[in-house]
Order: structure tokens, then sequence, then C-alpha cells
């Protein structure tokens, strides 16, 4: 059994749950791209990757994650090697594990082409709008798997259901047409429904928690994250805040860098 996630923070608490149960034994395997931002044009092939790679670099240039495109990880690796995985062994099956957002759901169409050959033997286990008990016995709806505690998984497992061949038809149309758009960036509707605006959606948002006064963009940042209805990686918001910086949209001090090494404010002008 290959167990697929979209997140670092799933791996651990999957293990964890994965130890509890014979009946889940298996690896673990993560997808790390953020599907829900950046450019998606021929996705699937070598120029699409490379462009994707660049705008990454380019993404992460000069702050807190510029050495994370060389961990020496890549997806179409790890893919690559579940596939052969599953052409060498007819009894292996995969599981994907994807919870109600963005970042889950784009991986779960980018990563579904690659396992049609093999319908029958691929699972999901989608977490759309379900009920589960926390740590301190609340019930809560979580939106990402690492929010679940470990013993859930086990009765989440019981959710798990064949990928349809109606889905392995569909789904990869629908993520054809979204790629083919070209736009930067994704946002759940409700369901697996994906609606797409451009690279500067987050900035208007972004914007009403810089203040008067001295900020660093590491709270800046933080207080977005925390407050807005629609947030998205911190490395993507970093990037952001320094394009509005370029744009001469606001004063500040210190090395443009990691969000820790500068403050940002409005415009004395502006005062």
């Amino acid at each position: 059994m290959i167990h697929i996630v979209f997140n670092e923070p799933d791996v651990p608490i999957l293990q964890e749950a994965i130890a509890m149960d014979d009946a889940m034994q298996g690896e673990v395997r993560l997808i790390r791209d953020d599907f829900a931002v950046g450019p998606l044009e021929n996705i699937y092939s070598e120029e699409g990757i490379n462009a994707r790679k660049q705008w990454w670099q380019n993404v992460l240039a000069g702050g807190d994650y510029e050495n994370k495109l060389s961990e020496n990880y890549d997806d179409n690796k790890t893919i690559s090697d579940v596939v052969a995985q599953m052409n060498s062994d007819e009894s292996e099956i995969v599981w994907i594990w994807a919870a109600q957002n963005k970042h889950d759901v784009c991986g779960y169409y980018w990563l579904l082409p690659f396992m049609k050959a093999f319908q029958g033997r691929v699972m999901i286990l989608y977490l759309n709008n379900l009920p589960f008990i926390n740590e301190k016995g609340n019930i809560f709806y979580p939106t990402w798997l690492s929010e679940i505690p470990a013993k859930e998984f086990l009765k989440a497992k019981k959710l798990a259901r064949e990928i349809t061949l109606s889905e392995f038809e569909v789904d990869p149309d629908e993520w054809t047409k979204i790629c083919s758009e070209n736009k930067g960036v994704r946002l759940l509707e409700g369901g697996k429904k994906l609606i797409q605006s451009d690279y500067e959606f987050y900035d208007s948002e972004l914007k009403r928690f810089i203040m008067p006064d001295w900020q660093k963009a590491s709270k800046i940042i933080h207080n977005f994250l925390s407050k807005a209805k629609n947030t998205t990686g911190d490395a993507y918001l970093l990037w952001r805040l320094k394009v509005l910086i370029a744009m001469d949209q606001f004063d500040v001090q210190g090395k443009i860098a990691n969000m820790k090494d500068f403050e940002i404010k409005y415009h004395s002008k502006a005062e």
C-alpha cells in the first residue's frame, strides 16, 4: 500500500496512524509542490516543468526559502517511482489522502493522469466537510489532514473508495482547462470545484495589514495568515510584499530578504 499526501505536516501524523493499524501498513509518499499557485501551462512537459521550477526560483530568491528547491526533491521522480511500483506489483494499491483545501485538491488533480492506468487500484480519501473529534473531545471540521489526531485516521480509512472510471475521465479534463487558462492563483469554491485568479489576487488583502507605523514583514504575513479569509503560503506572500515594494507603494527599511530582516509602512507622504 502506498499512501500519498500533499503537505509535509501530514506525513508524521499519518505514519503514526499507520503504526496503529496493520491494515494500513505501507509507505507514505509526499508531493511537495503547491499547485494552487504559479504557472501550470504544459505542466506535464519538460518545458512546462522547467518553467514552473524557474518561477519558484524567482519567487523564493533572496528570502527565507531560497534553498527550498535545492533539497533534492522532485515530484515527477516521486510519482515515477510510484508508477514503477504499481507496474511491477499488480497487488499494489494507492491511497490518496486529501482534505478540504485548495492545496490538496490541486495536488489530486495534478496526480490523477499518472494514476489513470491503475483504475480499480487507486483509492481516494477526500475528507470533505466531515466532522472529526479533536484532542479535547470537541467536534470540528478539519481543513488540513495534519489537524486530525492520529487515532481519528483509523475512522477516516473507512471513507476510502475507488476513484471511478468517470472521475478518471472528467477530472483530468477539468484540470487541463485550468492549466490552459494560465492564471496564477487557484481557489477552492467547494467540493473539488476550483476557480482561478491572477497573481495579484492576495495583494489587496495583504495591504490591509500594512500600517502607518513600521512593522516587520513577518508580522504582516502572520497577521494576514491568522485573519484573512483566503490564505496561501508565506513564501508566496513574502514574494508579493517584495513586488509591492518594487512598485514603490510603501516605505521600507532594512535588507529586503528574509521576512524578519525588513520593515514596511505606508509612505510618509500618505500618512
